[in-house]
């Protein structure tokens, strides 16, 4: 296997520049997180127009001549499961690159499951089983051996067969617009998490009062500003489950804060007086202050119609060859339920994930006819990979 080992800035330049005419340009990155504020960036795999490179940003921090050449017009960045490269490109050049092509979402709109690990899909699309020796390596470590750099390179030298395949399939089933739109609703998510109101990615913030979400605010937007001068992981100056208890608790008494389980320990006892000055900003703050709630309705016939049309969903999807969990949550139906029923929740122009694009024509319409009673779904046969079948009804059946 040739690559070029890169250690310089000038040298990714001079890269960059034979790869420039290239259309598609796939990479990976190999990055830790346990022990920074942001994902430190270990390793960086390209494989595009025959050329294959491992970048070594422990040698050179400045990635931008790659970066740059993703936002050229005509370039499309490959990926797999590129959440975190999409990240690592955002904040290097403050905007999406030109085009983005995941596999892994691809592969999801085939009837290949969701989400499937790189290895996955080279041994069902390619038939080739890849090493896994080298899970857990600290990329952090140098000198990088040659089964490290080999392992890496891998990650990179079948996307563009995988990619082939994949938009075989999905012009043969007239999806590729599907992935398109996929494609780019999901940048504009990871961005709006990236540069939105990123306290609301907190777990278990349902149901919470608007003054609770304040609170929760606060300290979160505290945390983060600590964890990045300290350039540690923010979870390691509070953690969410004790966030969430200070601010459902609502107090800022330094007796009643050390009273939460886990609130003892030194490291928060020497933040407590910060701490406590977050809670009270918050809870003097004016109503027209505050954060808003979620809309969500709670009626409790949600929660049982959201059970069964989810099972509803499963065999919907894979009867259409559409992974499930790509379609959407338990919640989303839940969100269906509560718009087709006019339960409140959505503002006049806003509709539920499963009423828009491919979801409606996939999912939408059936659950629709479910809950008008114009569908009905009986078991078929108990044995069968797909037992349950969606037949016509009257009203009066």
């Amino acid at each position: 296997m040739q690559y070029e080992y890169i250690t310089s800035h000038q040298h990714l330049r001079d890269f960059c520049e034979v790869i420039a005419s290239a259309e598609i340009i796939a990479f990976d990155t190999e990055f830790v997180s346990e022990d920074t504020y942001l994902p430190e960036l270990c390793l960086l795999q390209i494989a595009a127009d025959g050329h294959l490179a491992i970048v070594d940003p422990l040698e050179f921090s400045d990635l931008t001549p790659f970066w740059e050449l993703l936002s050229k017009p005509g370039k499309e960045s490959l990926v797999h499961a590129g959440r975190e490269e999409f990240r690592f490109c955002l904040r290097a050049l403050g905007h999406r690159p030109t085009d983005w092509f995941d596999v892994q979402l691809a592969a999801g709109l085939v009837g290949l499951e969701y989400p499937a690990s790189y290895g996955t899909l080279v041994q069902k699309l390619l038939g080739k089983s890849l090493s896994k020796d080298e899970t857990r390596t600290d990329w952090r470590r140098r000198p990088l051996s040659q089964r490290q750099i080999e392992y890496g390179l891998q990650d990179v030298v079948d996307l563009q067969a995988i990619r082939t395949v994949l938009v075989n399939r999905l012009n043969e089933l007239g999806r590729l617009e599907w992935v398109k739109s996929e494609l780019k609703d999901w940048q504009d998510d990871v961005e709006r998490a990236e540069l939105g109101e990123r306290w609301r990615r907190v777990g278990g913030l349902a149901g919470m009062s608007p003054r609770a979400l304040a609170i929760v605010r606060e300290l979160w937007m505290w945390r983060d500003g600590e964890g990045q001068r300290r350039n540690i992981p923010t979870r390691r100056i509070l953690r969410d489950d004790l966030l969430l208890e200070l601010a459902k608790r609502q107090t800022s008494d330094p007796k009643r804060m050390r009273a939460v389980r886990g609130m003892e320990r030194g490291e928060i006892l020497r933040h407590l007086p910060k701490i406590g000055s977050c809670v009270e900003k918050a809870l003097a703050m004016k109503d027209d202050e505050l954060p808003q709630t979620e809309r969500r309705s709670s009626r409790p016939q949600l929660n049982l119609l959201g059970q069964f049309l989810s099972t509803a969903l499963g065999s919907i999807c894979r009867s259409a060859q559409v992974a499930p969990n790509l379609a959407g949550t338990a919640q989303d139906v839940r969100d269906l339920v509560a718009y087709r029923l006019d339960l409140g929740g959505f503002a006049a122009d806003e509709k539920p994930l499963l009423a828009t694009g491919w979801r409606a024509e996939v999912v939408g319409q059936v659950i629709d006819q479910l809950l008008s009673g114009e569908l009905a779904i009986r078991i078929a046969d108990p044995l069968d990979h797909e037992p349950l079948v969606f037949e016509p009804c009257t009203r009066g059946e």
